[in-house]
């Protein structure tokens, strides 16, 4: 059965460094050990085009570059394009819910979230582990 590589490396994107230790401790207690960040779009545009990346995992909210502006750019890069890329919001207004899908997000997840519901939404995308 072909479930999820573990050693698969997973950029974690928000401009809040808290919340950027909280994802990568629920990733850790999940299996997965190489993870990257980065606290802002653009960097974390530049991470992607220099490394492969098997998830993006990206806040909204954020400053200069919004996380509907980063999909944007991953969908419209040839390379990039095909990675999964999983939103994490803290409004669940349906307009959001929909200009993510209209851009190509995988899946998203509403704050606050907890290890369960990040492994559901890793499984939704991914596949089973």
């Amino acid at each position: 059965m072909a479930g999820i590589d573990k050693n698969m490396s997973i950029l974690i994107v928000d401009d809040y460094k808290t919340m950027l230790r909280i994802i990568r401790n629920l990733l850790k207690q999940l299996g997965f050990n190489s993870v990257d960040e980065a606290i802002d779009g653009s960097s974390a545009l530049t991470k992607l085009r220099d490394k492969d990346f098997g998830l993006v995992i990206s806040d909204w909210n954020m400053e200069p570059m919004s996380g509907l502006q980063l999909l944007k750019e991953v969908r419209a890069d040839v390379k990039l394009k095909e990675i999964p890329f999983i939103m994490i919001t803290a409004e669940s207004k349906s307009e959001n819910v929909i200009a993510a899908k209209e851009a190509g997000v995988s899946n998203y997840i509403v704050k606050p979230f907890n290890a369960a519901t990040l492994k559901g939404k890793l499984s939704t995308v991914l596949g089973s582990f």
